[in-house]
């Protein structure tokens, strides 16, 4: 989800350069940072819609802050095409806490920074192929499928292709528009997922109800966003902790936080006392271009994980959300103590600085865009100062950025904890 799961059109890039200043610092796969970027102070002024704001104020202390993304930093395949011979753990890893200096780690060694006792919250949604062709009337559409609802009707985004694989913008609707789709289906616009809105809209299977997750299984592909490079299987959208629904429910994009996970890795933090508590949040279709706050999602958190998390905070161990997916599912099955009950539905949550966290401690989660809303929940998280510092050293240590890229650990500024990781 990787919210905040938002599009930076990607310029080509320089492969002979990118390896040889890969080199020179120590790696293979960044390019030296360009002009495009800057630090400049706080601001308050940035497009967001209104009650949302961008990182930092004036005079916070927390120092300088990225306010665009150097295409080079742009992560555009996974690292396993990256770097041949090497697995989805190759990535690296940004630690943040309060305001001291985040570190810079192998994903492989996160083992060695949690310990017994800590408790990893891992989102099991599969990744959908959820873009599908379509025509409507003479113009050929890409139909996002985000969000099926309690009546039968699909939350959908209607996206013109621009060549390659990838799509633009196109407003949604008008309302009693037929989608033609593979195989003789359609689907009929009805209304905006939320008044106002006009890119999400509701839509109807017609005739049917026919199965929608069939006809992705047969026709669709993984949602592609332009700063990559090209197509990928719907395997590379995959996380490790990805559960098949059996009524063919999942995720329109992948919970991304979990992709540097291997079998091997989950085996070494087990071995170490780690444990991992699952729940289910579906992600929605990202606002690509607008920045949007997240629209509800159906979530499903299970008794087990509730008692698992409980006992880990009574016993001082950290919750350690993988991804902002699960920070929002078990958010929202806590009560105001922190407690978490067994809990399931949609979820409208937005976790904000105002708003705070009650059951994580911690957030393992991608790079976000300069004014992604899920910046807030990095917040709520670890403060403004941990994101700040946090995101200054990702630039001057060409972190790569978006759901193939590097990954940022921040953790709540907590005596309890201050003399471990």
């Amino acid at each position: 989800m990787t919210g905040g799961r938002a599009l930076r059109e990607g310029g080509a890039r320089d492969d002979a350069a990118r390896r040889e200043h890969g080199r020179r610092r120590g790696r293979e796969d960044a390019l030296p940072p360009g002009p495009q970027h800057a630090f400049l102070p706080g601001r308050e002024d940035g497009p967001l819609r209104e009650g949302w704001r961008g990182m930092g104020a004036p005079g916070d202390g927390a120092g300088p802050y990225i306010t665009d993304i150097p295409p080079e930093l742009l992560a555009r395949v996974p690292v396993e095409q990256r770097m041949p011979g090497r697995g989805r753990d190759a990535v690296r890893l940004l630690v943040s806490r309060g305001r001291a200096e985040p570190s810079l780690h192998a994903f492989r060694e996160l083992p060695d920074l949690l310990r017994a006792g800590d408790v990893l919250v891992v989102n099991t949604s599969a990744t959908l192929a959820a873009a599908v062709d379509a025509r409507l009337g003479g113009e050929e559409l890409v139909v996002h499928f985000s969000t099926r609802g309690d009546d039968g009707r699909w939350a959908v985004e209607l996206r013109v292709p621009t060549g390659g694989g990838t799509t633009g913008p196109r407003p949604g609707g008008p309302a009693g528009a037929v989608v033609e789709l593979a195989g003789g289906r359609r689907l009929v616009l009805e209304e905006p997922l939320a008044a106002g809105a006009d890119r999400l809209w509701w839509g109807r299977p017609s005739p049917g109800p026919y199965a929608v997750p069939e006809l992705l299984r047969e026709q669709g592909r993984p949602i592609r966003y332009a700063y990559t490079e090209r197509d990928q299987p719907l395997s590379a959208y995959q996380t490790v902790f990805a559960v098949p629904a059996a009524d063919g429910a999942g995720s329109a994009e992948m919970p991304s936080a979990g992709r540097p996970f291997t079998a091997e890795l989950v085996a070494r933090l087990v071995s170490r006392g780690v444990q991992f508590a699952p729940l289910t949040l579906h992600t929605g279709v990202a606002s690509q271009e607008a920045h949007e706050p997240p629209y509800p999602e159906r979530y499903a958190v299970p008794g087990a994980t509730a008692a698992l998390v409980n006992a880990a905070r009574a016993g001082g161990g950290r919750v350690i959300a993988v991804g902002t997916t699960a920070v929002r599912a078990l958010e929202s099955a806590a009560d105001e103590r922190g407690v978490v009950r067994a809990a399931g539905g949609w979820t409208d949550l937005v976790v904000t600085p105002e708003r705070g966290v009650r059951a994580v401690d911690g957030l393992l989660t991608g790079l976000h865009e300069p004014e992604a809303s899920h910046l807030l929940m990095l917040e709520a998280v670890a403060g403004r100062a941990a994101v700040r510092l946090g995101y200054a050293r990702a630039v001057a240590e060409l972190c790569l950025w978006h759901e193939f890229g590097d990954v940022h650990l921040l953790l709540r500024e907590d005596s309890r904890h201050a003399s471990h990781c």
